[in-house]
């Protein structure tokens, strides 16, 4: 689905778009409170001021949990696993590791398929597998398995970025994180300005040009040829949001994005990625008012690779409100 263009997308699409309306968007509203709040009270039980990496502990397990549970995977092993297999997916470039990943995960979810097909439940996995063996609305084994693999890297990966890059923001621009607890600007304008400024993949890889496009002032990208998309350079084009794009500001009167893309091929899992965002910083700053970061900012490792913009580890210092 993710390159796929015209009748072809939109058969896959509409497979899977009734897993992401708003109604059940909503109803995971619970799931993903209970899950935030039971990966705080494990932060809380730790001696008040040690140090430990807030994205192993809360921002990578949160959507990782709730893509689960979206999919109808068991606690056990496998969550674990997968989380492992799509953040070297995301961030790997060595292409040896990246094709046993691809491997690995393809065989772990082949393994959901099959449980799903012989026990189905109410959940992501065996509504497509229903879907791909309904010969009305068939779709192949492969597309079966990528689809689950697509929602899986864009839904769990990008999710736990969004998180630590507005724990990032917030926390080296406290002058903005002041705004918030006055009331002066919402979660939502955090969410929305990180999103813009630090989006969760920085470069898109693949589209395909399905016609010759003729670029003003430069070259022609010619049918066929690969393009790759940098969200990050148009978040922060001055010719669009001023001479100070480049700067983090809550109160931007438009941080309008394409983080979660455009038109026929915008994110549908955006309004949940959004809504675990803003459950979970909320709640986070709440039960450690005073959370600082462990190691100078400077010291801070990028994720690595070229698609994702975030963080290896987030070592911060926990104090209890």
């Amino acid at each position: 689905m993710f390159t796929a263009y015209g009748a072809d997308h939109r058969r896959l699409r509409k497979l899977i778009a009734p897993a992401f309306t708003a109604r059940r968007t909503e109803a995971m509203l619970p799931s993903v409170e209970r899950i935030t709040t039971a990966l705080l009270d494990d932060l809380a039980a730790m001696p008040p001021g040690v140090t430990t990496d807030l994205r192993e502990g809360f921002a990578h397990p949160l959507p990782m949990q709730v893509i689960c549970e979206l999919f109808g995977i068991p606690d056990g092993d496998i969550r674990a696993e997968l989380g492992q297999l799509s953040e070297i997916i995301m961030t790997t470039v060595d292409p040896e590791e990246a094709g046993a990943t691809l491997v690995a995960i393809h065989e772990l979810l082949g393994g959901l398929v099959a449980l799903k097909r012989k026990e189905p439940a109410e959940d992501l996995t065996s509504v497509l597998v229903s879907a791909r063996d309904d010969e009305g609305h068939k779709m192949s084994e492969e597309e079966l398995v990528d689809t689950l693999l697509l929602v899986l890297v864009a839904g769990h990966e990008t999710t736990a970025n969004l998180i630590g890059n507005a724990v990032h923001s917030l926390l080296t621009h406290p002058d903005q994180l002041q705004l918030v607890r006055d009331g002066k600007a919402s979660w939502n304008d955090v969410i929305e300005e990180t999103l813009r400024r630090s989006p969760s993949v920085a470069n898109l890889p693949l589209r395909f040009a399905v016609e010759d496009i003729e670029i003003p002032g430069g070259p022609v990208i010619r049918k066929g040829d690969t393009i790759l998309t940098s969200i990050a350079a148009t978040g922060r084009d001055p010719e669009r949001h001023g001479p100070t794009a480049e700067s983090f500001d809550i109160r931007r009167a438009d941080p309008e994005h394409l983080t979660f893309g455009h038109g026929v091929h915008r994110c549908l899992g955006s309004p949940l990625a959004r809504m675990e965002a803003r459950i979970a910083l909320p709640a986070l700053f709440a039960r450690f008012p005073d959370l600082e970061f462990a190691v100078p900012t400077e010291k801070l490792e990028p994720s690595g690779g070229f698609i994702v913009d975030g963080f290896r580890t987030l070592p911060v210092r926990l104090t209890h409100g």
